[in-house]
């Protein structure tokens, strides 16, 4: 990406509150809805999340050929979940069955665009990304093995919230010595969120001997890592395409969480969260 396109986009310090409160409410809905309603509760804020980031993709990141990028990533959206929620004991390898069909369907698109054609290879790698992200948002409904009371959802998503609302607010203040060029996200926001995200991993797992202390801490550094870095990404995507304020935000805010996901989902394998 050029720096004449990144000067395109949105400015580089007015997407960091937006991005802050987007990151909040995704937060919020991913930890308040499974606690009032369970698991259909934790289904509808995730479908939510999904159907926010198929709606903002395209006025997010300026790929052509838009039309269809929403319809896809909802189908998607709805593919993933139903796989993982309707039969009673669903194996997760399924999943891959939907960035496969949604290939298949992108470059369908692609095919039915009206001529002439723009930047064909660019909307078709841009509709994969967005398939591929509401696809590993379905993980989130399945990172309670133990049952309703397991803490696994609430802790990751809790890590993710911190990471991205502190990275957000600390870049607000303080975006130098800067991390890419165009953006304005530095060096001491990354550290900081991604130290508040382990922060949090450390006070939703108590107590404990040091082995248990120092497994924990490690998670939330994983975990926070991935977000903090995958909000970089974003942050360098949108600065260059996006032409909606809230567009940005949705997709600085979602897209760390999609990331997010299949690592939470590995560790909740191993049994450390």
């Amino acid at each position: 990406m050029t720096a004449a396109a990144l000067g395109t986009g949105l400015s580089a310090r007015g997407h960091q509150l937006p991005a802050a409160a987007a990151a909040a409410v995704a937060t919020a809905l991913l930890w308040a809805l499974p606690e009032q309603s369970g698991a259909g509760g934790r289904l509808a804020a995730v479908a939510v999340l999904q159907v926010a980031l198929s709606l903002a993709w395209v006025p997010a990141t300026g790929v052509h050929g838009g039309r269809g990028a929403p319809v896809l990533g909802v189908a998607a959206a709805l593919g993933a979940d139903l796989l993982l929620v309707v039969p009673e004991e669903p194996e997760i390898g399924v999943l891959l069955a939907v960035p496969g069909a949604g290939f298949l369907a992108a470059a369908l698109h692609q095919m039915l665009r009206r001529p002439p054609r723009r930047e064909v290879v660019g909307s078709l790698a841009g509709v994969l990304l967005l398939v591929c992200a509401v696809t590993a948002l379905a993980l989130l409904l399945r990172l309670e093995p133990t049952g309703e009371g397991s803490p696994a959802v609430t802790t990751a998503v809790l890590v993710v919230g911190a990471t991205l609302v502190t990275s957000a607010l600390v870049d607000l203040v303080l975006p130098r010595p800067s991390l890419a060029p165009g953006v304005a996200r530095g060096v001491p926001a990354l550290v900081l969120s991604v130290l508040a995200g382990a922060a949090v991993a450390l006070l939703r797992a108590g107590g404990g001997d040091l082995l248990d202390v120092v497994t924990v801490l490690l998670a939330g550094l994983l975990l926070a890592g991935v977000a903090a870095l995958v909000g970089l990404v974003a942050d360098y995507t949108v600065a260059g395409g996006a032409r909606r304020t809230w567009a940005a935000a949705v997709v600085q805010a979602v897209l760390p969480f999609a990331a997010v996901a299949p690592v939470a989902f590995s560790l909740v394998l191993q049994g450390v969260l």
